[in-house]
């Protein structure tokens, strides 16, 4: 069974980022029937990593947090989606903490994430979006990881709770992007 996971870096419950990463990983579980979980930072700590390089001889972080449960789902899945609201013009501390020593324990390991699927979602208020987007991009792209398109970069609009569910070309870029990385990981695994 193809396994997807949609990590939420924002610290809102049941925001704008969190209803995208919902309408993807629906796309992928309703439309194309593989099993889908969503991962929300909020509520978790994930501190940032302190470059000690100890996982270098012993394949783990020394930190103890909740970064080990997530990074297990991470090397599980097929596919990953990371999705981040635009905080002063970037990605929130909570999901780079995650990218970064989710980096940094992969290479210990042997980059565990290489040619897995996956790819960034970002929800902007006005602006800042595709500095946030380049940035998620490049944990894929600096993983081995494959990373599909879409009709349109993965970005939706909204401030308020629940404003994004109006940016109807958001939505059907985050489903189509979910049902490409689907595709795609159909075809890596020869399943179709």
């Amino acid at each position: 069974m193809i396994y997807i996971i949609g990590i939420v870096g924002s610290p809102r419950v049941e925001g704008n980022t969190e209803k995208l990463v919902v309408e993807a990983l629906k796309a992928a579980s309703e439309e194309e029937g593989v099993q889908t979980e969503l991962i929300r930072l909020a509520g978790k700590e994930i501190k940032p990593c302190d470059a000690c390089l100890s996982c270098r001889k012993t394949g783990e972080c020394h930190i103890n947090d909740d970064f080990q449960e997530i990074f297990e789902k991470m090397v599980k899945a097929d596919g990953i989606i990371l999705a981040s609201p635009v905080y002063f013009g970037s990605a929130t501390p909570q999901i780079m903490a995650l990218i970064d020593r989710a980096g940094f324990v992969s290479g210990a390991r042997g980059r565990v994430f290489e040619n897995k699927v996956g790819g960034p979602l970002v929800v902007a208020r006005r602006a800042g979006q595709n500095f946030t987007f380049a940035q998620l991009l490049f944990f894929f792209l600096h993983q081995g990881m494959i990373v599909p398109g879409s009709t349109y970069w993965n970005i939706a609009f909204g401030r308020e709770k629940g404003e994004v569910l109006g940016d109807q070309e958001g939505l059907r870029t985050v489903r189509n992007f979910a049902k490409k990385i689907v595709w795609l990981i159909k075809k890596i695994k020869n399943l179709e």
